[in-house]
C-alpha cells in the first residue's frame, strides 16, 4: 500500500493566532483546504478551475468588505 504524503502550506501572512487556513495540493490535482487549529477535521477540496476562479477574485479584490457592503 502507497502512503500518500500531504505538504499543506500556510500563509506566511499568518500572524500565528491559530486563526489560519491551510492549503495543499493533492495527487489527483485538486486543492484541499483546511482550518490550522482542525488538521484532523474536515477539508474543502476544489478542482483546479475553481481554486484558480478563486485566486482570480482575491487578486481583483472581488472579495473586499467594502465592496460587498455597496451591494
Amino acid at each position: 500500500m502507497r502512503m500518500l504524503m500531504i505538504r499543506w502550506r500556510k500563509s506566511s501572512r499568518s500572524n500565528g493566532a491559530g486563526e489560519c487556513v491551510e492549503v495543499a495540493r493533492l495527487e489527483d490535482g485538486t486543492v484541499a483546504v483546511r482550518h490550522s487549529r482542525d488538521p484532523e477535521g474536515p477539508k474543502l477540496v476544489f478542482t483546479r478551475q475553481e481554486w484558480a476562479a478563486f485566486l482570480g477574485g482575491v487578486h481583483d479584490n472581488e472579495f473586499e468588505l467594502s465592496a460587498l457592503d455597496a451591494e
